[in-house]
């Protein structure tokens, strides 16, 4: 197959799917996959089987989750649009708006629906301002329980997102029992409540039963349906990005420049100054560069077994959250094709990428 493209491996998100599962049954926690990460719905066949619906944060993936994904639809946006908001009611089974206001003015259309709010507790695991939804002066969600008070009787349920990545448990504890603590009196009235994304609970040695515990602790004691939004936690470590070596340089260091790009293809890895996954083994070390003109389009240095030369193919690991849902034809480069490694070890593609793609974004 010809590369670039990135490469879903069932096998390697099935342990994924399992952990939700589990988690699902002991906690009694329900599971919703959120587009924004991964929306790649060639396997959401698979995941439906161990997951309870979709999230979003728009009105095209609103209609994603109801058009491919079995199970619950929960609709949220930053900010509706006057003529969004019929398709999103109509595509939806709960709809979250972001502020009071929103829920004011879509009050009288959105009464036959069910509604919920978002609320920011003003803390967050996010070591990353950019991605911290409790930033100073933060649009995600109302943070006053006097400003919500008023409100209260017109919604059924909260949404609070506040973890970012966040792989201590104890961490995540914390930060709900002050949750309770903030807003305690206004969870107690209401019958559903996500605690959103960001849990990093299928990560490797992660307390998931201590987590199940406080989940159904939390539940019992508010009387409350928990959800959770995983992103990250469903598809992480499930997919490569596929790439070929097309030209090597040495300019101080030993450079190898390969048929993708991180500004085109993996936009997170610049957005956080982060570098990619690579299964690293030897002494040769070499940076992989992309092929866009953007000077730091680095995925990072690795070491190898040998000397890179052109033609060589490397694996991107952990390449599905925040890659296919981002990706994009800066530069004009090739953008990578989407196939699937299925259970039996077979691997098909799905779907490919041709110029006439490239024109149809354009005008």
């Amino acid at each position: 197959m010809q590369t670039p493209y990135y490469l879903i491996d069932k096998a390697r998100l099935l342990p994924n799917m399992e952990k939700i599962a589990h988690l699902r049954e002991t906690s009694g926690a329900r599971a919703l996959l959120a587009l924004k990460c991964f929306a790649t719905w060639s396997v959401f066949d698979m995941m439906s089987d161990y997951m309870d619906g979709t999230t979003s944060s728009s009105l095209y993936e609103v209609k994603l989750g109801r058009d491919k994904f079995q199970g619950e639809t929960h609709a949220y946006s930053v900010a509706w649009a006057d003529h969004e908001i019929a398709e999103v009611l109509a595509n939806s089974d709960k709809v979250i708006f972001n502020s009071t206001g929103q829920l004011s003015r879509f009050e009288e259309v959105s009464r036959a629906h069910t509604r919920g709010l978002r609320v920011n507790p003003g803390v967050s695991t996010s070591d990353f301002d950019l991605a911290d939804p409790a930033r100073p002066f933060s649009r995600l969600g109302e943070h006053d329980p006097k400003v919500i008070e008023p409100v209260a009787d017109l919604i059924s349920g909260f949404m609070f997102h506040n973890n970012c990545e966040n792989a201590d448990f104890d961490r995540f504890d914390a930060m709900l029992t002050r949750i309770e603590a903030q807003f305690g009196p206004l969870i107690k009235r209401m019958e559903w409540i996500s605690l959103g994304g960001g849990i990093h609970f299928t990560g490797e040695g992660y307390p998931l039963d201590r987590l199940a515990e406080r989940l159904k602790r939390f539940a019992g004691e508010n009387e409350v349906q928990v959800y959770l939004e995983p992103g990250e936690a469903a598809i992480t470590n499930s997919t490569t990005l596929e790439v070929t070596v097309l030209d090597t340089l040495f300019n101080g260091k030993h450079l190898a420049i390969v048929d993708s790009s991180i500004e085109a293809h993996m936009l997170d890895l610049l957005i956080y100054r982060e570098s990619a996954k690579m299964e690293e083994r030897g002494d040769h070390q070499w940076m992989v560069c992309g092929k866009s003109c953007l000077a730091g389009d680095i995925f990072g240095e690795f070491r190898f077994p040998q000397p890179l030369k052109s033609g060589d193919r490397l694996s991107i690991q952990d390449a599905a959250g925040y890659t296919m849902v981002k990706k994009n034809w800066f530069n004009g480069v090739q953008m990578p094709a989407i196939a699937i490694r299925e259970l039996d070890g077979s691997t098909r593609l799905v779907r490919d990428f041709t110029y006439a793609d490239f024109t149809a974004v354009l005008s």
